[in-house]
């Protein structure tokens, strides 16, 4: 596997900084064309893409599809809708839902750290942070904010401190087990591409805005689970910078895409997006941020405004 030094990000006309990224041998993004509906008689641009978070969002909270669900993404595509998932998932937790991949196989994974083939179980790119940045990230946390322990995500698997809780599924992909330091010191540190900060006692909140304040302008941080668990990613990467990446390889633009979110990690993509849902469910800034409400994620949410979408489709999409 070959990876080069990424390059300073840039910004998009639609504001979206993109962090340049690694391409990865026999990835070749964006080689399937999406299967966009033309627009309608009144010229309005009709949706092409659903973009949807997972935990939360499209999985019921025991973790599975529902069946309306899983019929609402098999219409759509029917439909020649491109469904592409964009989570904070690491790549080898996508195995749970292959079965729902979109007709491209492909999903945005890792806070749009990285993206990947799931049929092919391979790894098209990813959007390292540079070593130096990830060291003094670990570095002011460890000073700031005291009791911190750190995990890393590769290309080829997963790092952790001994004091981090890591979960017992991780075992089979954890590379080694050392501090931080000595981690950040190997020569796969330039390929990290997300680092997960756990605190044992600080809301989970709070610990976001205090990471931010003490690194903010090293890297991307944000947050996705109930515990105090940061997830730091390279400046400019997010669900919202990849996703664009994404869909401009396929002719598509920001008022092509419907997306659905529930929590901080979700808000760039949701922000970004032409329309975009947030679940009932959702965190508090989420629901906030969103004009657009659908209900839970154990009540089939998106699969509604789903089905909604495919109705007007049907009708003849006036805008």
């Amino acid at each position: 596997m070959t990876t080069t030094s990424p390059t300073p990000d840039r910004q998009d006309a639609a504001g979206v900084h993109r962090a340049n990224g690694v391409r990865h041998p026999g990835g070749v993004q964006g080689a399937t064309g999406v299967q966009g509906v033309p627009a309608g008689p009144s010229g309005a641009r009709r949706p092409r893409i659903v973009a949807t978070d997972l935990d939360g969002t499209l999985l019921r909270s025991d973790g599975t599809l529902s069946p309306r669900t899983q019929a609402a993404l098999a219409a759509a595509e029917q439909a020649g809708l491109c469904i592409v998932f964009v989570t904070g998932r690491p790549p080898r937790w996508m195995e749970a839902v292959s079965g729902h991949i979109g007709g491209h196989g492909v999903a945005i994974c890792s806070n749009g750290g990285a993206v990947y083939d799931v049929r092919r179980q391979e790894l098209l790119e990813s959007y390292p942070l540079r070593a130096e940045d990830a060291l003094a990230v670990v570095e002011r946390l460890r000073h700031r904010l005291p009791g911190t322990t750190f995990a890393f995500e590769y290309p080829t698997g997963f790092s952790h401190e001994p004091d981090y809780p890591a979960l017992l599924w991780d075992a089979d992909a954890v590379h080694r087990i050392a501090p931080a330091e000595e981690l950040l010191a190997a020569g796969d540190a330039h390929s990290v591409f997300k680092i997960l900060a756990r605190h044992p006692e600080l809301d989970p909140d709070a610990f976001l805005l205090r990471g931010r304040e003490a690194a903010g302008e090293l890297a991307e941080f944000t947050r996705s689970s109930s515990i105090a668990l940061l997830e730091i990613s390279a400046s400019g990467v997010s669900k919202a910078s990849t996703l664009a990446r994404w869909c401009e390889v396929r002719g598509a633009a920001a008022e092509d895409v419907v997306a659905f979110g529930d929590m901080p990690n979700d808000l760039p993509m949701l922000a970004w997006a032409g329309t975009a849902y947030a679940v009932a469910n959702a965190h508090p800034e989420v629901l906030a941020a969103t004009g657009r409400h659908t209900a839970r994620n154990d009540e089939d949410g998106v699969a509604l405004v789903v089905e909604e979408l495919l109705r007007e489709l049907a009708d003849g999409y006036a805008g």
